[in-house]
């Protein structure tokens, strides 16, 4: 008895001692893999990242990219009255059925995409925004190519085969970029962290939406972004989580099923979460440096952070890091409050641990003439004097 005892304490101990210590290396699974921080762009795992693999319906992430981003510009309306076409309600796989001739807000349709992951909804509003599904596409490729996607080549606007086409394509790290982006558009992490949500309640044809995304209610800290299945691409995900200041992007392609999906993920940010910290190096509107304005007024003011800054650093190590400023001198009055004129990046020798948009902290006005040369003579008087 007092030998099993002691097995079992020593058990124990030893499984206190893997969870508190520094993570074990992982091996992730499937066909590619990618975990990072969003904030400082940092990679802490990858698994032939930069290989172009199908992405099923990880593809509607860009959809939702391009219709949320044309939303924030005031070119459409979430409460704009989307009507169904004949080709966008002949589409299958996951969908709400729609009807042609149907019509819903897009705000419903947008739900529709990002919960329920639906290609009729995704064609609907691909052609309402630019006319046609093939003039969407090419705004997906032209948007690619703008965030820096390389290896994203897209056909459609909701990942499914197409007979005598090739399947959209995607790198691991593409898709982490892309999420990263994501995080950045207005409203987006609304819909794609909502788990459940009911449409046409009046109606008996799919009112209620559930979302592919079972880490939303399995996993604490995930809040977003989209999962996606086809025969060919397997079950691929893109997950990301928030624990104590600290975000990750894990992106997991190509598992045989749903289970070994979402267990790769988890698997993914455990090891994020367990490795790494985020540590606030300053607050939101902390003054690190001035930006001269000789045609100004003021002629100098305060260069602040817009937001929190936090940098993510290895738990348990310790880090020489250095901080580097750097702003635009060749500004000219009158810059607003609020407009970038630098970045901060914290590094630690040649790995970035966090990066910032830097701001005036106040505005700045254009000096009048009388004002420029009353500075003019300030100026030359304390040369001579």
């Amino acid at each position: 008895m007092r030998t099993d005892w002691m097995a079992r304490c020593l058990a124990a101990l030893l499984c206190l001692a893997v969870c508190t210590g520094p993570a074990a290396a992982l091996e992730p699974t499937g066909r590619a893999a990618y975990l990072m921080d969003p904030y400082s762009g940092r990679v802490f795992l990858e698994k032939d990242s930069q290989e172009p693999l199908p992405v099923a319906s990880i593809s509607k992430l860009m959809t939702l990219v391009l219709i949320l981003e044309a939303v924030d510009r005031g070119e459409l309306a979430l409460t704009d009255l989307v009507t169904a076409s004949p080709f966008a309600a002949s589409k299958r796989g996951s969908r709400i059925w729609l009807e042609a001739g149907e019509q819903l807000p897009l705000g419903e349709l947008v739900y529709a995409i990002a919960v329920g992951s639906a290609n009729d909804a995704a064609v609907a509003v691909a052609e309402y925004m630019a006319g046609s599904d093939e003039q969407f596409v090419e705004l997906m490729n032209q948007r690619a190519k703008e965030l820096g996607l390389t290896a994203s080549t897209f056909v459609n606007c909701t990942g499914l085969p197409e007979e005598g086409k090739p399947p959209n394509l995607m790198s691991a790290r593409d898709a982490a970029l892309l999420a990263r982006h994501a995080l950045q558009v207005p409203l987006l992490m609304d819909y794609v962290s909502t788990y459940e949500y009911t449409m046409r309640a009046d109606s008996t044809k799919i009112p209620v939406l559930w979302n592919a995304n079972k880490l939303l209610r399995r996993y604490y800290g995930v809040d977003g972004m989209k999962t996606g299945f086809t025969t060919e691409a397997g079950y691929c995900m893109v997950a990301t989580a928030k624990r104590d200041g600290l975000r990750l992007i894990a992106v997991t392609l190509g598992h045989k099923t749903e289970e070994e999906r979402e267990s790769a993920a988890r698997a993914l940010l455990d090891y994020g979460f367990r490795k790494y910290q985020s540590l606030q190096l300053y607050p939101k509107g902390a003054a690190v440096g001035s930006l001269e304005c000789p045609t100004g007024k003021p002629k100098t003011v305060d260069v602040v952070l817009p937001h929190d800054f936090y940098i993510t650093v290895e738990r348990g190590k310790e880090v020489d890091f250095v901080t580097v400023v750097k702003l635009d001198t060749e500004l000219r009055p009158p810059i607003p409050q609020g407009q970038t004129v630098g970045t901060i990046t914290v590094m630690y020798q040649d790995e970035v641990l966090g990066s910032s948009p830097l701001t005036v902290g106040q505005p700045v006005e254009r000096l009048s003439f009388p004002g420029l040369v009353y500075r003019l003579a300030q100026a030359l008087a304390q040369a001579i004097f």
